[in-house]
């Protein structure tokens, strides 16, 4: 093993991610914290908010990435990209968000014997399947963060999983996902008038819910009662998207950088979606003061309290998505606006996301501090 021998390079941190929009939009506070006391390289595979990350004082490197699927050519390169990376950068420290950075990322620096942090912010759909593909996917988690000197769990049934599937590693800790800036999204007040105006927030895919969602937008939509869409098609949903909004079925807000305006506006926020780390959207939307509607799901129930700030609906039904639409429109305007006040109560006393940084806060000066002494 290389070792370094600049003590420039101990002030160090290197971060590993899949989108510059993700750790922009859920981690800047962290990185606001960390480039205060480390100089912070990032390896990223998009260029979405790399200006805005290069603003907070962060340098950003491009990684080749397809965050879809096992292809060993492709995923090679990433390998090898992030050995080059670290090679040249010699952090003190490495921490790692989402799957094929954890995996890769955590492979390179368990070889060059770097302690690392990883975050496992969502299981996705492999863990729900059986076969080659799983037994793939666990043999590289098992390889990738064994060596780890803390993995961050956003969710105990994600912690469960790792268990059993005996994919372990030095350290856990439990947070509550990436948290929310609860100054950032504001409460604002509940809209009072007439009608009703629901919002999906996400990426249009058919893991998120869009399948269901949309279902309960054919059965539900009127003159009074709006559907509305926010985020990026993900995948082939485009042209159905464009008949259903001729029809009057749902209205396109693409892809927004700022969602609080659009938080404000709607009566509730529903997220149908099939698994979550801990979802973001549910957060933001609670901090705002506006009530959810969302899969009965790890990563969704723990953020609403069912009948008083939300009402939770079985995945993949978009039957029972339909009759919590229903028995949401039945609440009287003066009580969704209650729940959408103790929702924001919740967010303050569970889902600060100062104490989530706190948590990465502490374990990254221990370890740092560790390696100084090893010196």
């Amino acid at each position: 093993m290389e070792t370094d021998n600049m003590e420039f390079n101990m002030k160090t941190i290197l971060i590993l991610a899949n989108s510059s929009g993700g750790l922009y939009d859920f981690r800047s506070e962290l990185l606001e914290h960390l480039v205060q006391k480390y100089n912070v390289t990032v390896g990223l595979p998009d260029a979405v908010k790399v200006r805005e990350l290069e603003e907070l004082g962060c340098q950003v490197v491009t990684t080749p990435m397809n965050r879809r699927g096992i292809n060993p050519k492709e995923d090679l390169k990433l390998l090898w990209a992030y050995h080059r990376l670290i090679k040249k950068v010699s952090p003190a420290l490495v921490l790692t968000y989402t799957i094929k950075p954890n995996i890769y990322g955590g492979l390179i620096c368990r070889w060059r014997k770097l302690p690392y942090l990883a975050t496992i912010t969502g299981l996705g759909s492999v863990f729900q399947q059986k076969g080659l593909l799983l037994k793939t996917v666990v043999m590289l988690y098992r390889l990738g963060i064994r060596k780890a000197s803390c993995v961050f769990f956003q969710n105990n049934e994600n912690q469960d999983i790792f268990s059993k599937y005996r994919i372990s590693a030095k350290n856990t800790r439990l947070v509550s996902g990436s948290g929310v800036n609860i100054r950032k999204y504001r409460m604002e007040p509940y809209p009072m008038q007439e009608g009703f105006c629901f919002l999906y927030v996400g990426r249009v895919m058919k893991e998120k819910g869009i399948e269901e969602y949309l279902e309960a937008a054919e059965a539900l939509h009127s003159e009074t009662v709006r559907f509305q869409i926010a985020g990026y098609c993900d995948e082939d949903y485009q042209e159905r998207l464009d008949r259903l909004e001729q029809r009057g079925v749902i209205e396109q807000l693409g892809f927004q950088p700022q969602m609080h305006e659009y938080l404000a506006q709607a009566s509730a926020v529903i997220l149908p979606s099939y698994h979550e780390g801990m979802s973001n959207v549910l957060q933001e939307a609670s901090s705002t003061g506006r009530p959810v509607l969302a899969s009965d799901i790890s990563g969704c129930r723990e953020i609403f309290t069912e009948g008083e700030t939300g009402l939770g609906f079985r995945p993949r039904d978009g039957a029972d998505l339909i009759r919590a639409v229903k028995q949401f429109m039945r609440i009287p305007v003066d009580e969704r606006a209650l729940m959408g006040r103790k929702a924001r109560e919740k967010m303050g006393r569970e889902f600060d996301r100062e104490r989530v940084i706190q948590a990465y806060l502490e374990e990254i000066d221990k370890l740092v501090g560790e390696r100084k002494e090893q010196r």
